[in-house]
């Protein structure tokens, strides 16, 4: 007596539901982790300029605010401390970028412009937004 082999295969149906767990819980994750990033700085409004320019190189920040305050790499200084520290900038020959507000006083951003003349930097390059 033969007996017949009754193999049979029965297409399964995959299970979605973990997968769109997962996919749902990422979407959550990376919804609020990118609401919660702040860079930290001082808060300036850059001036507009049409024929502005993409530096690549590091630079030694001065940001002047609207109040007039002066800072240098994210510390307030003085007009004195600036004179002193743009000596040391001269002598490494490192540029330096101005970030000025677009409501800062001109005088005081040629000012600062002109000391760095006066004191050898080099390169002076100022901030702005296209």
């Amino acid at each position: 007596m033969k007996f017949k082999r009754r193999l049979t295969i029965e297409k399964g149906l995959v299970d979605l539901t973990p997968i769109i767990n997962v996919f749902f819980l990422l979407l959550i994750f990376f919804i609020f982790t990118s609401s919660f990033i702040f860079q930290p700085g001082i808060r300036v409004s850059l001036p507009k300029a049409v024929t502005s320019e993409v530096i690549q190189e590091e630079n030694v920040v001065i940001v002047i605010t609207k109040d007039d305050k002066i800072y240098l790499n994210d510390r307030e200084i003085s007009q004195d401390e600036l004179v002193s520290n743009l000596r040391l900038i001269a002598k490494e020959k490192a540029s330096l970028l101005i970030k000025a507000d677009s409501n800062a006083s001109l005088g005081r951003i040629v000012e600062i412009w002109d000391m760095c003349r006066t004191e050898g930097v080099l390169q002076v390059n100022i901030a702005t937004s296209k």
